[in-house]
């Protein structure tokens, strides 16, 4: 279990970060895609750009009239955010765990869960470590990375993305080039 305030300084192994860059450069969501997959209003988004919380990594906002294009990736970290806002962590720790959270490799941020005891925001990376946290008068509620990656492919099943050149990419193609690529 790591405490989420922890920076672990592990490298991402090659094939990871190789994938993670596919994954982050393939297919973006404009802002109103991006709201309806994550479960947050238009303005929370904003705000949570211009105050670089999330920022979108495919294509950001360069002026008046252009559209900001969000990753898969960012839209988990912005429904996570989401959770972590409406249990009441501290908009300081979210921006921590979501430090945190860009520092991870995608097959690693599949893999975790996120618990917190109102205050702190651990990982843990099994279920001892969930045990431990609990047996320890800990954790009051936890958020599997995994759930959330689901209801996000889920939601993006049905909304279109688009290359950064502008090209429309329809739902289903994507979401079928992702499960290729990560092997399912």
């Amino acid at each position: 279990m790591n405490d989420i305030f922890d920076h672990s300084d592990r490298p991402v192994p090659a094939e990871r970060s190789e994938l993670a860059a596919s994954l982050q450069n393939t297919v973006g969501y404009r802002g109103s895609t991006a709201c309806v997959a994550a479960g947050i209003t238009y303005r929370q988004l904003d705000y949570w750009a211009r105050t670089n919380l999330v920022e979108p990594s495919i294509q950001g906002a360069a002026g008046s009239g252009s559209q900001r294009l969000y990753s898969f990736r960012d839209i988990l970290v912005l429904k996570i955010v989401k959770r972590l806002l409406d249990t009441g962590v501290s908009l300081q720790n979210i921006r921590t765990a979501v430090e945190h959270l860009r520092s991870r490799g995608v097959e690693e941020l599949e893999k975790m869960v996120l618990m917190s005891d109102g205050a702190s925001i651990f990982e843990c990376s099994s279920a001892d470590d969930i045990i431990d946290l609990l047996q320890g008068g800990q954790g009051v509620f936890g958020i599997a990375v995994s759930r959330v990656w689901s209801e996000v492919e889920g939601s993006l099943h049905t909304l279109q993305g688009e290359t950064p050149d502008g090209a429309i990419v329809a739902p289903s193609d994507e979401l079928s080039e992702r499960r290729k690529r990560r092997g399912a």
